[in-house]
């Protein structure tokens, strides 16, 4: 170590504060939201290394550098050593050494549960605590607790989003737990929507799980949707797709879609209810359901445990995205995903001028088709 940096005690570094020397904290700013040591000026070392003259103009002045454990401040202290600084201290064990010995701390948050919960969102630029906020604000429809929702559900919880809103009318089978993850043995019999409501709270008990155990129908879809800023549907049938894809248009929501068969799944965003003639929906890409043999359900074709793992993983990816507003959605592709070969594919997706649901100047109340399947809960 160089002889101009030393390590000290936080009790010998508020000797050094009360002497007039400054303490500079460089941890990161989700960090610094937790709180900082009395008197600390919160910059991140990337920054105070790059411009070290902008926050201590003295080179020849005490200056105390502290971060979590004392790791960062050390190496901190070192780039500074090379740039001309001479009076150097890195407080040891950090801020965590800090608190453990009950020095004076300000700026402690009045929620520390969502900083320390989030912590790792809080970090990212393009989420950050504004980004986080606005995922506790939000709303998402999930419709069926199977295999696509069970993943996507964990994870858009996972994130703190404020309500998940899940509607599903069946009940947990043995069958299902080598996929739908939400569900327990001991839960078998129960149903899914109240099985996935004890799973989602234990794992964030910050969001609200509103459940609706009945299945989706022209009469009570409107309602369902209206109030909800994305829809993720994880549902099985062609059905319920065509209901939701034709409500979202008619409501402006997002749509995003997932299904999955075999050992292949896809994904996309639908949002033609937002820019009509601009994007498409659902009908769009099957204007019709294919024939009931063409589209054979789980149980008769089978499905690879991991897929609608992986389908519902992208899929809870795209409502965050959407929330945020950031990054490219798959609106206007459809992504194409083939466990065995272990590959990605892109389809590019255009509005279908003629489509009886999202055309511009149309408004379609059609009340789905009842034939047709394609396994997309698994």
């Amino acid at each position: 170590m160089p002889e101009a940096i030393l390590e000290i005690s936080p009790a010998e570094a508020l000797v050094l504060l009360d002497a007039g020397a400054r303490l500079i904290d460089v941890r990161e700013p989700d960090e610094h939201a937790l709180g900082l040591p009395a008197k600390a000026l919160a910059v991140t070392r990337a920054r105070l290394e790059a411009s070290p003259g902008e926050f201590h103009s003295e080179p020849n002045q005490p200056l105390l550098l502290i971060c979590a454990g004392g790791k960062r401040s050390l190496l901190a202290a070192q780039s500074l050593s090379a740039q001309g600084y001479t009076r150097l201290y890195s407080i040891a064990g950090g801020f965590q050494r800090w608190q453990q010995e009950g020095w004076p701390v300000t700026g402690a948050p009045a929620d520390p549960d969502f900083m320390e919960r989030y912590s790792r969102h809080l970090r990212l630029p393009q989420v950050g605590l504004e980004g986080q906020i606005k995922l506790g604000q939000s709303r998402v429809l999930v419709v069926g607790a199977g295999g696509l929702g069970s993943p996507s559900a964990f994870y858009l919880a996972a994130a703190g989003v404020g309500l998940l809103r899940l509607v599903d009318d069946d009940r947990v089978d043995r069958s299902n737990l080598q996929r739908q993850i939400l569900h327990t043995e001991q839960r078998i019999g129960e149903l899914k929507v109240e099985s996935a409501r004890q799973a989602l709270s234990a794992l964030n008990p910050r969001v609200r799980i509103e459940t609706h155990a009945l299945r989706l129908t022209a009469e009570v879809v409107e309602s369902l949707v209206a109030d909800v800023d994305v829809v993720l549907d994880g549902s099985d049938n062609f059905a319920t797709r065509y209901l939701l894809s034709d409500a979202c248009v008619r409501l402006g929501k997002p749509l995003v879609y997932g299904a999955v068969h075999r050992f292949e799944g896809q994904v996309s965003v639908f949002d033609a209810g937002r820019q009509r003639g601009q994007l498409p929906c659902y009908r769009c890409l099957f204007p019709q359901p294919p024939a009931a043999a063409d589209a054979p359900n789980c149980a008769e074709a089978g499905v690879l445990g991991v897929l609608p793992g992986i389908i519902g993983l992208l899929q809870a990816a795209e409502v965050i995205k959407l929330i945020l507003g950031i990054g490219d959605s798959l609106a206007g592709r459809l992504l194409h995903f083939d466990a065995l070969s272990m590959r990605f594919r892109e389809t590019r997706l255009r509005p279908d001028p003629d489509c009886a649901s999202c055309a511009p100047g149309r408004l379609f109340f059609g009340h789905g088709d009842d034939d047709g399947q394609i396994c997309s809960t698994a």
